[in-house]
């Protein structure tokens, strides 16, 4: 059982990571707080992943009930979500927004906002369609309760890591510079366009039902 939770939270914590991609936020996140102090960037940076960490605890623990009122199997959601992570992917790659997450009337109207912490940066920034179907589907991977333990601890890592990545967004940009997240932005897709195969992969196998 051990290892089984070992390898769920060595595809889990990178795979939340990656899709969640604060590190891709941060121009946004500085041209929609631009004309903020630096304390109320802060506490946004710190409202928003709350937030969006919250929205994905919710989806984790109770997305398997919103399957059964819809009816919805959890193979077929596996391939859905790896179809959506996968767009996210191969958006990672090219280096450009993904319009899952965001779109560019979406960003204007966060820049004309006063508090953005919740929208567009908690939701859909941060925990987006894809993040959502991410946990979810992760989620379904472990046949026993306490497999949720590394998906969990992986949405709590991740949303602790985009907090110190926005509250010092300035400091990254710098350091990285546009080249520089563009190609952590490819290495990261790179990996998360394998994830989403993988998820397809399942998702399909148990649809056909072979084993």
């Amino acid at each position: 059982m051990l290892l089984e939770i070992a390898k769920l939270f060595l595809v889990a914590l990178p795979a939340v990571f990656f899709v969640v991609d604060p590190i891709g936020v941060v121009p946004i996140f500085l041209a929609i707080t631009a004309r903020d102090s630096r304390e109320k960037t802060r506490a946004m940076a710190r409202r928003a992943c709350l937030a969006g960490g919250g929205i994905l605890f919710f989806f984790a623990i109770f997305g398997g009930v919103v399957f059964k009122i819809l009816g919805v199997s959890l193979s077929a959601f596996r391939v859905a979500g790896g179809i959506l992570l996968l767009m996210t992917a191969l958006d990672m790659l090219r280096a450009k927004p993904s319009a899952t997450r965001t779109t560019a009337e979406e960003e204007k109207e966060g820049e004309a906002k006063e508090d953005v912490s919740l929208v567009p940066l908690a939701m859909p920034l941060l925990a987006g369609p894809g993040s959502i179907a991410t946990v979810m589907v992760l989620m379904s991977q472990g046949r026993r309760v306490v497999t949720a333990v590394p998906v969990l601890v992986s949405v709590l890592l991740t949303f602790a890591g985009s907090y110190f990545i926005l509250a010092g967004a300035t400091y990254v940009q710098r350091a990285l510079k546009a080249s520089g997240v563009a190609i952590l932005q490819r290495v990261m897709g790179l990996v998360l366009a394998a994830i989403a195969v993988q998820f397809m992969a399942a998702g399909g196998k148990d649809l056909l039902g072979l084993h």
